[in-house]
């Protein structure tokens, strides 16, 4: 009997250090978890050296995923395979999520470094009172010329790409919203207009463009205008930035007159689950020593306000890319507009691409 007393005080003993092992490991993974940050964000859209410094810094570990487009990104968090803790959606996508219940509220009172956003970068028409979002870059539509080819005061205005001195010069982003959007600011229209018949005048007026069209590309319109075999093209800032770190004789023109200026935001979808992990992520990027950092690293604008002393004076002084107040307020912020508009645009873009 004394042996199997014996026995069995050995199996609850084994067992008990069994458990306390059990124990230890599943605090270690429990803790693990809570140390974890999981970032969704673009391509190329980040300076890895902030990510080392806010892991050193905070402890946490930075699970890093990109993706290359708005609708990518939008059916992977609403399919809800993998739990990001945050996402960087472009404006009319934040309002699409918003709609679509994929995004939890901001906490401001968490973000002490809120108060370094520009004013005038906020409350905007897809985010009203930033309820879900925090703006992370912005940037404009306009014109990129080639010096050796175009006078400066040859394309400071929409309708000047219509000159019949630029026939097949000109490089066209692929973008029905983009392109439409031109041709309605030239009319006096808005670039989120929902009227079919401004939408048809608008194609019309493109169609009147296209002698001088060279191509209708994406990507491309760099390599075109870095290696001088187009003069002009019509793309976004970001891409202007870097045509423009390869050539000293391209200049990019956002028209005062009008123009879209896009956002891309970080939000926090609802099955984030270091939600911790994330709002202490936003607030170290909103410092402005980090915020300017990024921006140097990335060459887009930043909306952060308190970083622009941090940047050489030859970038923040930058018409090309930080606008004047003028010209700013005539700018639009796309929104998402309803499926069967959106289907307008894109009929219509894809005729006036066939007509070449």
């Amino acid at each position: 009997m004394k042996k199997l007393i014996a026995i069995f005080v050995g199996i609850l003993a084994v067992c008990a250090v069994i458990a306390g092992l059990n124990h230890q490991m599943n605090a270690k993974t429990t803790s693990n978890e809570k140390k974890v940050l999981n970032i969704y964000n673009w391509g190329d859209y980040i300076d890895p050296d902030l990510i080392t410094k806010f892991e050193k810094q905070t402890g946490y570990h930075v699970v890093y995923e990109t993706f290359d487009s708005n609708e990518a990104m939008l059916t992977k968090i609403k399919q809800g395979g993998t739990s990001y803790d945050l996402t960087v959606p472009s404006d009319y996508t934040v309002q699409r999520m918003i709609k679509s219940g994929l995004v939890a509220k901001i906490d401001k009172s968490k973000l002490s470094n809120y108060k370094n956003i520009d004013s005038r970068f906020l409350n905007l028409s897809f985010d009203p009172n930033n309820d879900y979002s925090i703006p992370y870059f912005w940037g404009t539509l306009g014109i990129v010329y080639n010096d050796q080819f175009v006078q400066a005061d040859q394309v400071q205005h929409w309708d000047q790409l219509w000159n019949p001195a630029f026939k097949k010069s000109i490089m066209l982003t692929d973008s029905a919203r983009d392109m439409l959007g031109v041709a309605l600011i030239t009319q006096g229209h808005s670039m989120n207009t929902t009227n079919y018949s401004e939408l048809k005048s608008a194609q019309e007026k493109l169609n009147l463009l296209m002698p001088n069209v060279k191509a209708v590309v994406a990507d491309e319109i760099k390599m075109y205008m870095k290696q001088n075999e187009a003069k002009i093209a019509v793309t976004y800032s970001g891409e202007a930035s870097e045509m423009m770190s390869y050539n000293k004789h391209l200049h990019y023109v956002v028209p005062d007159e009008g123009s879209n200026m896009w956002f891309d935001n970080i939000v926090i979808p609802k099955t984030a689950k270091h939600k911790a992990a994330a709002y202490a992520f936003i607030n170290f990027m909103l410092e402005p020593k980090n915020a300017a950092q990024n921006a140097e690293y990335i060459g887009y604008s930043t909306p952060n306000k308190a970083a622009l002393k941090y940047l050489p004076a030859d970038v923040r002084n930058d018409k090309q890319f930080y606008p004047a107040e003028s010209t700013v307020k005539n700018l639009e912020v796309y929104k998402d507009l309803p499926l069967k508009v959106i289907g307008n645009y894109n009929d219509l873009f894809l005729e006036f691409k066939m007509s070449k």
